[in-house]
């Protein structure tokens, strides 16, 4: 058999990876998941009826951009967060933006940029996709680091202009995934100029946007717009999953420039999966809701304040801006994660399982990610636990 070479790379998955560490170590106390990133908080009450009172969508084919419905009540959050003014041609519905942020590589990532082999800039830690998109669109992934020496956001003042000039794609998630850092305007001009300058496309992550502790963080359609940059150099990635803690909904949506927006419709149409009628109906409520908003972020707060007193004299802490990670930092994330596992129960993930080897070295080697997604009192006694175990 001849396999394509083009995922030999690839690193071993995060979670297979998480489990051949630490599953074959018994657990030293109950054990308290911290690891992987999926809300606990309720799920807001009109979900259920509004899935069950649109049941007939479920036996026919959904619309494959996104119904009128859901389209306008995208729009009009837009408009609410970011004062900007998008129609449907700006927008598309997404199953979850990890298949947004794959598919709009393989919609417009060109086969080659100025006569070289595109390449793609990630952020380093990442979240998988934005690897997993670059190598199957035969990109050149070049990993930025974004640690503590640059203000855990790559550092694009320092990017050779050779390197600027062939890059296609840019990935950026702010706030950051897993350090919480956000991107202030400065940054996001800057970034945005070398967009145009350089012509490339700015891809944006912006799923944690709506937990945050004080100011909601800028987004790069508002940077965009007061900027008055092409509406073709920014696609931003937006998800009902943390938002809303609807993970398992797998709904979201992609706003860009109505050309880029248009090849990933026709991506979408020959070879996607749009959202089912029902989840479409549901969605659009969600976007038109901002009560269960306001509560999850009250229950987040809570817990980044436990953290912060559990911390307060722990030198490197950092307590995050936004979402809902902790990044620790640590001698060593392996060792550290089996250790605490091993004498208390409580999972977490090494730093080193979302970002790669490059020049310096790995910049998640020496951290751990605590999700604080468990309900306030699971959070308080694994953290509780986490200090005595790892930092006395």
């Amino acid at each position: 058999m001849n396999f394509p070479e083009r995922f030999a790379d690839l690193p071993d998955a995060t979670w297979p990876r998480l489990r051949g560490l630490l599953d074959s170590t018994p657990p030293g106390g109950e054990v308290i998941n911290m690891t992987i990133g999926e809300p606990k908080h309720d799920i807001p009450a009109f979900i259920a009826p509004a899935l069950a009172e649109n049941a007939a969508g479920w036996r026919g084919y959904p619309n494959n951009n996104g119904t009128p419905e859901l389209l306008d009540a995208i729009s009009a959050w837009i408009k609410r967060r970011y004062n900007v003014a998008l129609g449907h041609e700006n927008l598309m519905a997404l199953s979850g933006t990890r298949e947004g942020l794959y598919n709009a590589a393989m919609a417009l990532c060109p086969e080659t940029k100025n006569g070289h082999p595109p390449a793609i800039l990630s952020p380093n830690p990442f979240y998988p996709v934005y690897g997993m998109a670059s190598f199957s669109v035969g990109a050149e992934v070049v990993y930025l680091p974004a640690d503590e020496s640059t203000g855990h956001l790559p550092d694009f003042h320092a990017i050779d202009p050779e390197l600027l000039d062939r890059t296609a794609i840019v990935y950026m998630c702010s706030p950051a995934n897993p350090q919480g850092t956000v991107a202030d305007e400065d940054y996001w001009a800057h970034l945005l100029g070398l967009a145009e300058k350089h012509d490339f496309i700015v891809f944006s992550d912006e799923c944690y946007s709506e937990i945050y502790r004080d100011t909601p963080p800028l987004g790069a359609l508002q940077v965009a717009d007061k900027m008055g940059v092409d509406p073709e150099r920014v696609v931003v990635f937006h998800s009902l999953s943390k938002r809303s803690n609807l993970a398992g909904l797998r709904s979201g949506f992609c706003a860009g420039g109505p050309k880029s927006i248009a090849r990933i419709r026709q991506l979408r149409a020959g070879a996607g999966s749009p959202l089912p009628a029902p989840v479409q109906a549901a969605s659009a409520l969600a976007w038109q809701d901002e009560a269960h908003v306001e509560e999850n972020r009250r229950l987040y707060a809570e817990k980044f304040e436990i953290a912060d007193r559990i911390f307060a004299e722990l030198p490197g802490y950092q307590s995050p801006d936004a979402g809902f990670f902790l990044w620790l930092p640590v001698k060593d994330g392996e060792a550290s994660a089996l250790k605490l596992w091993a004498e208390t129960g409580v999972r977490v993930l090494p730093g080193a399982y979302i970002s790669r080897d490059v020049g310096q070295g790995n910049p998640g080697r020496n951290y751990i990610r605590v999700a604080l997604v468990a309900p306030k009192e699971d959070v308080q006694r694994g953290l509780t636990l986490l200090r005595s175990c790892l930092y006395g």
